[in-house]
C-alpha cells in the first residue's frame, strides 16, 4: 500500500513539471497568449512623441450638417450658453480648406455643460483614416470654453499606433462664419506613445 502511494505521488508531480512547461502552458493559454506578452512587455519599448496638426469642419447647419443636438433640458432654447447636448461626426483635413486632404473623422459628445459661460464638456475622438496613423485613433476629454482664444484639453488614450498615448491638444477657431453657422477649428496635438516595432520584430524572428 506505501509503495503504491508512493507512486500516485510520484505520477502527480511528474505531470505537474509537464504541465507548467512553457510550451504546455502556451497550448493552453492558445491566442490571448500573444496579447497578453505583448501587454507585459510594452513598456520595454522605447516612448516618442508626435506632432500633429490639421483642421476639424464644424458644419451646424445647412443640408451637409454634421452636429446635431440629440437631448435638450427644459432651459435650452431660452439658455445664453445653449445648455444641452449633441453629437458629432465632422471632416479631418490637413489644411483649413475643405477640399484639402482628409486624414479622418472626428466624433463624439459635445456637451453645453455650463450655466453662465459658454464653455463645451467634450468627449471626442479623432479617427484617422489615411496617412501614417490610418486605423489609429486619439481620444480627448475635457472642458473647452469655447470663447477663449486658445483653448488646452487633455489627451487620454488612444488605440493602435496611440496605445497608451497621454498629452494635450490646443484649439482655436481659425474661422466661422455666423449666416451658415459654418466653424473651422484649428488642433495642435502633443502626445506621447509607445513604439513597439523592436518587439514586433523580435517576435517576427
Amino acid at each position: 500500500m506505501a509503495k503504491l502511494i508512493i507512486s500516485l505521488i510520484f505520477i502527480v508531480i511528474f505531470s505537474l513539471s509537464i504541465a507548467c512547461q512553457p510550451s504546455g502552458c502556451a497550448r493552453k493559454q492558445g491566442p490571448v497568449d500573444t496579447e497578453n506578452a505583448w501587454f507585459q512587455n510594452i513598456c520595454q519599448g522605447t516612448q516618442k512623441v508626435a506632432k500633429l496638426h490639421f483642421y476639424v469642419q464644424d458644419v451646424l447647419s445647412g443640408k451637409n450638417t454634421t452636429v446635431y443636438e440629440v437631448a435638450h433640458a427644459s432651459i435650452t432654447s431660452n439658455s445664453p450658453t445653449a445648455f444641452g447636448l449633441r453629437v458629432l461626426d465632422d471632416l479631418l483635413t490637413a489644411e483649413p480648406d475643405i477640399n484639402s486632404e482628409v486624414l479622418g473623422r472626428v466624433q463624439g459628445l459635445i456637451t453645453f455643460a455650463d450655466l453662465e459661460t459658454s464653455a463645451l464638456a467634450m468627449n471626442i475622438n479623432f479617427v484617422f483614416t489615411s496617412g501614417q496613423y490610418n486605423g489609429s485613433t486619439i481620444s480627448i476629454l475635457g472642458r473647452n470654453q469655447i470663447m477663449k482664444k486658445e483653448r488646452e484639453l487633455p489627451v487620454v488614450g488612444g488605440t493602435g499606433v496611440f496605445r497608451f498615448a497621454r498629452g494635450y491638444a490646443l484649439t482655436t477657431t481659425h474661422s466661422y462664419d455666423v449666416e451658415t453657422s459654418y466653424g473651422i477649428l484649428e488642433y495642435t496635438i502633443y502626445t506621447t506613445y509607445v513604439d513597439d516595432s523592436s518587439m514586433r520584430l523580435q517576435a517576427s524572428m
